[in-house]
């Protein structure tokens, strides 16, 4: 596995392997650490400027680039609301054009007079709106707001909710349909798992929208089974139908983590990312989930095996486009690293390696993907600051196409060995074996062959795909391993 080691990340530009095909440029401070940095989260504007929001002394602070650097950090809540936030939660953020949404949980957040709200922005931030107040409970206790955009750039928000005596804990969504002036008495969107199951009541969770289609991902507590889950909405978050385990890993847990997942949703696909510790080490997850079939599947680990990897967690995605990002936290002899996976088109999977965005005091990042570009932040307790970093990648136009294969794969099903013959003499190219998670397992450069034979013995029984890249072409069969 490979890993950027060496120097340590203070303002310096470099290229990052050509294995992510990103070519990043200079890192730098958001701000000075007078403003904070807890849970830093991005947004972009409708020119693809990156927006952020964090928590700092129980502040909401906002700043957006400008063209050539970030304003001066500014106060969203005003002085008579007081946010709750740390490390591992605070306010979010999401955007729909110039049009920007900031929801923030009032403190303390044990109280049945503190609320959660949502300030507005039309003109990409510049000026913002005065707070509105989305949880229209009197008699309930409320935490950990996330906020996405319906299709006409309303305002979908969900949150843990909670009895008075802070019992009962489950997820629920309320939407505006007037751009954020007021919002719909709220609606259950957990308890999927079964009808005695509440939710991981210390662990945030996320909410993502395409089209008509709303998920809202938390940590589920099935007596103590703490696996992350999702409710699917297909009427833009008006109500949830049903939901699904997007992790399966069992993970049996009598403490809650404080840390839940992250999805995107593609096409009929919700992508989603995750931490689990079933395994015995808390490392982190991709899963890739029907929606129309409400099937979710196990994840598979975003790392192999890594010498010295002692924890991985907190794992953000964002797509745009077939274009995708994971970034996470991770520690390897005892130094915290801030890796990086991308794809510029996710139906083809992420890559086997990561690159690493920075090393040494990464606490919490968040990630987003815009025009051409990847836009990474995070929380580095050292300087007490969020610090910034952005890269460009171009796509490599391979698309997968429908023309007789060149190659043909026997036994099939095979157990331990397959052979590829190739029809014409002489060929060239790259040979993959992918899962169905999109996930290369073998790799392999064919250079003027006309056969070759493949040990598959250490991989898990199932369905792959057999891939010959050549000349911005992928040719691609189906492989079955008993």
């Amino acid at each position: 596995m490979k890993r950027t080691i060496g120097l340590l990340f203070i303002l310096f530009s470099l290229k990052i392997s050509a294995q992510s095909g990103i070519t990043w440029g200079m890192g730098m401070n958001v701000s000075t650490s007078a403003s904070g940095n807890d849970h830093p989260r991005i947004a972009l504007d409708r020119s693809g400027n990156p927006l952020l929001v964090w928590h700092h002394s129980s502040r909401a602070m906002f700043s957006r680039w400008n063209g050539t650097s970030f304003t001066t950090p500014v106060m969203l809540n005003p002085m008579n609301i007081t946010i709750a936030g740390v490390s591992w939660f605070g306010p979010d953020i999401a955007s729909h054009g110039d049009t920007v949404y900031v929801v923030y949980k009032q403190s303390p957040e044990a109280s049945d007079t503190c609320h959660i709200f949502c300030v507005r922005s039309f003109n990409g931030g510049m000026t913002f709106s005065t707070p509105v107040q989305i949880d229209n409970i009197a008699d309930s206790i409320s935490r950990f707001p996330a906020v996405t955009t319906d299709a006409s750039g309303n305002p979908i928000v969900g949150f843990m909710k909670f009895d008075a005596s802070f019992g009962a804990a489950r997820w629920v969504v309320a939407k505006s349909v007037n751009f954020g002036s007021s919002f719909s008495i709220d609606h259950k969107a957990s308890g999927w798992s079964s009808m005695s199951s509440t939710v991981c009541d210390c662990c945030p969770g996320t909410i993502t929208s395409s089209g008509n289609t709303v998920a809202m991902l938390y940590r589920d507590n099935n007596s103590n089974i703490r696996d992350s889950w999702a409710g699917i909405s297909t009427n833009s978050g008006n109500s949830f139908s049903g939901g699904m385990n997007i992790d399966q890993q069992n993970w049996m847990l009598m403490s809650c983590p404080s840390t839940g997942p992250d999805g995107v949703i593609i096409g009929d696909t919700l992508y989603s990312t995750f931490m689990n510790g079933a395994s015995g080490t808390n490392r982190t997850y991709l899963s890739k989930s029907s929606i129309t079939g409400m099937s979710g599947s196990p994840g598979v680990t975003l790392t192999g095996n890594i010498a010295g990897l002692t924890q991985q967690n907190f794992p953000r995605i964002a797509s745009n486009g077939n274009a995708a990002a994971i970034v996470w936290e991770q520690f390897v002899a005892g130094s915290a690293e801030l890796p990086i996976l991308f794809t510029d088109n996710i139906l083809n999977g992420f890559p086997a390696m990561y690159d690493t965005v920075d090393l040494n005091d990464v606490t919490n990042a968040d990630v987003a993907v815009g025009n051409g570009k990847v836009f990474v932040v995070w929380e580095d307790d050292a300087s007490g600051t969020v610090k910034y970093r952005m890269g460009t990648f171009t796509t490599t136009g391979i698309n997968e196409v429908k023309e007789e294969n060149p190659f043909t794969i026997y036994p099939n099903p095979a157990n331990n060995t397959i052979i590829i013959n190739f029809i014409y003499q002489g060929a060239t190219g790259e040979l993959n074996v992918v899962n169905l998670l999109g996930e290369t397992v073998i790799n392999k450069l064919i250079n003027n062959t006309s056969s070759i034979q493949l040990d598959i013995s250490a991989l898990s029984k199932g369905i792959y795909s057999v891939q010959f890249k050549t000349n911005k072409t992928v040719f691609t069969q189906k492989l079955i391993k008993q």
